[in-house]
């Protein structure tokens, strides 16, 4: 599987395992299993609360080059890389 990032939270997904579902129990490619399960969103937080949410794993707390950032530096760069998933996207 090619690696692809999940449309909600941009987690990578390098797995079949990690891949969500349609409502007919097949992958949906476009978002993680955490994200999005039966064909529905598991959660129907804002993009605000998406990105405080995630910004509470110290595992999240690194740059694009792995290295490690403040909370605040996290929010930041999710707040302007969020807008860019599908979820998220402002048309």
């Amino acid at each position: 599987m090619n690696e692809n990032v999940c449309q909600s939270c941009g987690i990578p997904m390098t797995a079949k395992e990690q891949l969500g579902t349609n409502g007919d129990g097949t992958s949906n490619a476009d978002y993680c299993v955490y994200c999005y399960k039966d064909g529905n969103f598991t959660s129907e937080e804002t993009m605000d609360e998406m990105i405080a949410a995630s910004a509470e794993y110290p595992e999240s707390l690194q740059d694009e080059k792995g290295n490690r950032i403040t909370k605040e530096e996290f929010i930041t760069n999710m707040k302007v890389y969020y807008p860019t998933l599908k979820r998220w996207k402002c048309n």
